[in-house]
């Protein structure tokens, strides 16, 4: 689950727990907003208690009545399911209460316990860090896999470097990851076209750049994977289109790449 950084109160800081990161919405409740993929998985914090966010395959909408206050822990893909001790695809474009997951009483007591402290995404951390003593690191394969794919590597050239076959590399994707390793790639991609567009890089370059043939392949991605065109998602979350952003994006069907 990906949250855009933006000026409404969303704010976010490097987590002592290796890939993760902090963030936390203290702003008021807004229209509802979408959130894209991004191979992650959280344990969030809200008024209402602990949930995960399972990877996403598309567009989460963020409505305003499950906003409010939050804080949460955003995991690298591929390290949380070791430590939640359930496969990523059992999760998959799902949001779950924690107690589905763990012990009840044992929810009931840490939730407490972060609601009453005073920076609850530290107090996550420390949760992560804890129960990461007990289960151990993640299966440091998927973790080259998943560092593989991030650079723009092609599913092929990974499954190579890391030993696996095809059918084997799509097995143990699921299972970190929640979905094969051509989504991942093309999860991690879109993500990379987003931040250099937002650094200012006009669309066709962005496109380019992170990996795709052209700006109509990045804008097929974009209405596949967020619903909406490139200039949409960017207006609905309060980054203004480069300048120089090219022509306007063509729209298109959803792309296997």
């Amino acid at each position: 689950m990906s949250v855009v950084d933006t000026p409404h109160g969303y704010a976010e800081r490097a987590s002592r727990f290796d890939g993760a990161v902090l963030w936390t919405w203290n702003g008021p409740d807004e229209p509802s907003r979408p959130v894209l993929p991004d191979g992650c998985m959280d344990l969030i914090w809200t008024r209402r208690g602990l949930l995960v966010a399972g990877p996403d395959t598309h567009a989460f909408e963020v409505a305003g009545e499950q906003r409010g206050r939050c804080a949460a822990i955003r995991f690298a893909p591929g390290t949380a399911p070791s430590l939640l001790g359930v496969p990523a695809d059992e999760l998959r474009d799902r949001r779950v209460g924690l107690a589905a997951l763990w012990p009840g009483a044992e929810v009931r007591r840490l939730t407490e316990r972060i609601t009453e402290d005073p920076d609850p995404a530290a107090a996550l951390e420390r949760l992560a860090l804890r129960r990461a003593a007990d289960t151990g690191p993640p299966d440091p394969l998927t973790v080259h896999v998943a560092a593989q794919l991030r650079r723009g590597r092609s599913v092929a050239a990974t499954a190579r470097s890391a030993g696996l076959g095809a059918r084997q590399l799509h097995r143990r994707s699921l299972a970190a990851f929640g979905y094969g390793p051509k989504t991942l790639a093309r999860v991690l991609r879109l993500q990379r076209a987003l931040a250099l567009v937002r650094a200012g890089t006009p669309y066709a370059e962005a496109a380019l750049t992170a990996g795709c043939t052209d700006q109509a392949h990045l804008a097929r991605e974009v209405r596949a994977l967020a619903g909406t065109t490139l200039g949409g998602y960017l207006a609905r979350t309060g980054y203004a289109a480069p300048a120089n952003s090219d022509t306007p994006q063509p729209s298109g069907s959803s792309t296997t790449a």
